[in-house]
């Protein structure tokens, strides 16, 4: 049975953007985030805080959203970890990039932050993963 999104691990490195979208994701969504800055320490906060949805900015120092999703997907309980992307680099052709990842789908940045739960909540229920 598809369950309601409730935890989400957001990896974004630019603490401006974390605050805006860490407020409009807990404040206006009512979601609860795990915000992390490093793929590392999204990483680590795998089994402490139990994400159901990855949400990664494509560009992050260090290891990258993608990677950072690649390598969640590698430990144990998480193949099937869904995610969506938050990045500045949404064209078309650089969407094409992220298709063969399996994820739900792209949000290009800026992000209006009044609607961003409920954007993020839509693609959970298009993948048929819940309301």
């Amino acid at each position: 049975m598809p369950e309601p999104l409730e935890r989400i691990l957001y990896l974004e490195d630019v603490q401006a953007i974390a605050d805006l979208a860490v407020m409009a994701l807990e404040d206006i969504a009512g979601f609860q985030v795990r915000h992390a800055d490093r793929g590392a320490k999204a990483l680590a906060s795998l089994d402490s805080f139990r994400p159901q949805l990855c949400l990664f900015d494509v560009m992050v120092p260090d290891m990258d959203g993608p990677e950072t999703l690649r390598q969640i997907r590698a430990t144990a309980g998480h193949a099937g970890m869904p995610a969506i992307f938050i990045t500045a680099k949404a064209q078309a052709h650089e969407q094409e990039k992220y298709a063969h990842m399996d994820i739900l789908g792209v949000i290009a940045k800026p992000f209006d932050p009044i609607s961003l739960g409920d954007t993020i909540r839509e693609m959970w229920a298009k993948a048929g993963l819940g309301a």
